[in-house]
């Protein structure tokens, strides 16, 4: 088994810290929605301020919030305004299941509105190589 990327929020940027929580985050149900994230997904969390690296769940907040609100211990690790990168991924039987996928990546602009929405697509398989792109989605 490979653990692969299949999702990405790339440069959203936190709304809220919420520590009297039991935990995850919360996210706008649209940016899920796009980007193929589910409700009780396990996800990780990288804070590009801090450098801090987070494994949670996901919990949908309000439709068209642009929320991205860290709760519970989460809260401890990341500040209101900072950029987060967050993935979701999947386990693909080997090295030859990479072709077939084509992870997802929003970028954000400042309000949190989706700037891009990409794909990451995988070539080479004729030759035997893998060449990575990124392409509109």
């Amino acid at each position: 088994m490979l653990h692969i990327l299949r999702a990405k929020l790339h440069g959203l940027r936190v709304t809220a810290c919420n520590l009297d929580y039991h935990g995850s985050v919360t996210l706008d149900p649209e940016h899920c929605r796009e980007a193929g994230i589910y409700p009780l997904e396990f996800v990780y969390i990288w804070n590009k301020n801090n450098g801090q690296r987070i494994s949670t769940y996901v919990l949908y907040g309000k439709p068209g919030s642009r929320c991205c609100i860290l709760n519970g211990a989460a809260a401890r690790l990341c500040q209101v305004g900072d950029e987060v990168i967050i993935s979701a991924q999947e386990f693909v039987t080997g090295p030859e299941d990479i072709y077939d996928r084509q992870p997802v990546v929003l970028t954000f602009n400042e309000d949190n509105s989706i700037a891009e929405s990409l794909h990451y697509k995988v070539s080479g398989r004729d030759q035997g190589r893998f060449e990575l792109s990124m392409e509109p989605h």
